[in-house]
């Protein structure tokens, strides 16, 4: 990582910005840092820049959000829990059984008629975001935060006693 973190200037900013409006209906300033790391979006406290970090081997600083690529923001896990509850469009609800297929990585089928990225939400929880195309919702999910479970999720706390 760098050791001075450059954020974004307001004009950076404003297609991100027109784009969270625009398209997930978040119409909210924020009081963060923005910086990118190639595509990849991070929200930081402006405190940050009250420290020097030339001293300091930092690998990492602030909340990675999404992607941004080709005026559009994927938005991480993480982004999608902190814009999520903010948004007024393009979310869809999902089952408890596709909430689970999804936190597996897998792809869901489409019975929604948007096209484009979507916000998945289950309950009051915000689940990722995906992107509608040819009748799936693609999976942005990584690897590494998948599940890893064969059993549905239990909304009980039986245990197996013996």
């Amino acid at each position: 990582m760098k050791q001075n973190i450059d954020f974004l200037s307001s004009k950076d900013l404003k297609p991100i910005m027109a784009f969270l409006r625009d398209w997930y209906g978040v119409d909210h300033k924020f009081d963060w840092g923005w910086y990118t790391a190639k595509e990849r979006l991070f929200v930081i406290s402006r405190d940050i820049e009250h420290i020097d970090l030339r001293e300091l081997r930092v690998n990492a600083a602030g909340l990675y959000i999404g992607e941004w690529k080709n005026g559009e923001l994927r938005l991480s896990l993480d982004g999608s829990q902190l814009f999520g509850p903010l948004a007024s469009k393009n979310i869809i609800t999902i089952s408890d059984d596709e909430l689970l297929a999804w936190l597996r990585g897998e792809e869901l089928t489409s019975r929604w008629k948007e096209q484009g990225l979507v916000l998945l939400k289950h309950d009051n929880d915000f689940a990722g975001c995906g992107k509608i195309k040819e009748g799936k919702v693609l999976n942005f999910v990584p690897k590494i935060r998948r599940l890893m479970v064969a059993h549905p999720i239990s909304h009980g706390m039986e245990e197996e006693h013996t």
